[in-house]
């Protein structure tokens, strides 16, 4: 099927030309107008487990899968197999970058652990690509600013993985909260897993064969291979991500800042009561914590990971009710706030029922996903914030507005951190 491509020439921001030769950036941006029937194509980077799931995905929605790039030649060919048994005949590339050379690419989906989010999606979107990133969008604040303002620059449609956006269940509760069913909104509650940490490391040693250890490691400090630092154990490790803060942290605060109507701003402060990490130094990130924030409107939000008082999930609690929301589940105090019907006039959020659909028709129509790139960031910056907290144990003063950290030069300048040479942020 023929369509139409509109050049939309730009000058394009240099991306990391100084860390090879590998990505060249086209001089101008193809912008698909897609057809009533015609497919996506996609490119895939990290297919590893979260990877594939979100391969078997967007097969189902029917995108052509052109390429898969993976770190790990074993993920690769598991990855390849999966598509060439459901009919599709993609190429394998052992670094993104020669990916996104490919013009006939119009998304990328990026699974890979979190130090590995920005850099694929800032380069894609460079390169005239929309991009579906898991999250948490981002390692640190900076980065994630960056990762928005590459989407914006380049008219990029970005989706943050926050999925339980796209699960009627949570857009009810927001939607009870948003619209004052249970009254004035008091206090949020969200609660989140200990780390599920594998346990003693063994001896470090040389990585694998199937495994470029030094593309793995990226932009994060080097260190010896140790095989309960990579793959799914890299959550676990400051270097690579952010423990359950940025795993489930991630999801639930998200789910906070919905029903809170706080998508473009943020919390106040955030004070670290409680703080519990691993006795034996077996993972960096806390295995219990009591965190207090402070938003607007008077609004007290309590982050618990291993609290008693605060189930897994979000619970918000209002002058004359409460709702509490996870997966599968929405139950209300008193149940009789679940029988409300929204009126005319009542704020009504947007009804997504399926997250990766939801990326591809705003591929199609050019407008913003339900979790933009935008709203994932804000939700990145909350765990980021809870995660400076609980290790410095000092209270944290946001200026959502500029994005920074005030009143502590030495809390301030951990909004952002240094890649390893050679590789960069866009200046």
């Amino acid at each position: 099927m023929s369509y139409s491509r509109h050049l939309n020439r730009r000058r394009f921001l240099q991306t990391s030309a100084a860390v090879t030769g590998a990505f060249a950036v086209p001089q101008f941006i193809l912008q698909r107008a897609f057809g009533a029937n015609e497919r996506i194509v996609a490119g895939f980077v990290g297919v590893g487990g979260q990877g594939r799931g979100n391969l078997n995905a967007f097969m189902g929605k029917g995108v052509d899968v052109a390429g898969l790039a993976d770190v790990d030649s074993k993920h690769l060919a598991q990855a390849m197999k999966l598509a060439e048994g459901k009919n599709h005949k993609p190429e394998g590339f052992d670094d993104y970058r020669k990916m996104l050379e490919r013009r006939d690419i119009d998304v990328v989906v990026v699974s890979t652990p979190d130090h590995w989010h920005a850099l694929p999606t800032i380069h894609a979107c460079q390169a005239g690509k929309d991009v579906y990133c898991e999250k948490p969008l981002s390692l640190f604040i900076s980065e994630g600013r960056m990762m928005v303002k590459a989407a914006r620059e380049n008219n990029r449609v970005v989706q943050t993985g926050s999925q339980q956006r796209s699960a009627e269940n949570f857009r009810r509760a927001c939607e009870l909260v948003r619209n004052g069913y249970i009254g004035k909104l008091e206090k949020v509650l969200v609660g989140i897993p200990t780390a599920n940490h594998p346990g003693k490391p063994g001896p470090d040693s040389e990585p694998p064969a199937e495994l470029n250890y030094e593309f793995w490691l990226g932009p994060a400090p080097h260190r010896p291979y140790n095989e309960k630092r990579v793959h799914y154990n890299f959550r676990f490790f400051w270097d690579y991500s952010g423990g359950q803060m940025t795993n489930w942290g991630a999801h639930h605060l998200d789910i906070a800042h919905w029903g809170m109507g706080v998508d473009e701003s943020g919390p106040l402060e955030v004070t670290a009561e409680e703080v519990k990490f691993n006795p034996d130094g077996y993972h960096e990130v806390p295995e219990s914590c009591r965190l207090i924030y402070q938003y607007p409107d008077d609004v007290t939000l309590i982050l618990g990971q291993q609290q008693k008082d605060v189930p897994q999930g979000t619970t918000f609690i209002g002058s004359k009710g409460q709702v509490f929301v996870n997966r599968g589940k929405l139950t209300a105090n008193p149940g009789e706030i679940l029988d409300t019907e929204l009126k005319a006039g009542d704020t009504q959020l947007e009804n997504s029922r399926d997250h990766h659909r939801n990326f591809l028709e705003c591929v199609a129509s050019r407008k913003r996903p339900i979790c933009d790139v935008e709203i994932g960031h804000r939700s990145a910056v909350a765990c980021h914030l809870g995660n400076i907290a609980a290790r410095t144990s000092q209270k944290i003063v946001w200026d959502a507005a500029a994005e920074k950290i005030v009143g502590d030069a030495e809390l301030a300048a951990m909004i952002e951190r240094p890649y390893r040479a050679p590789w960069k942020l866009p200046s």
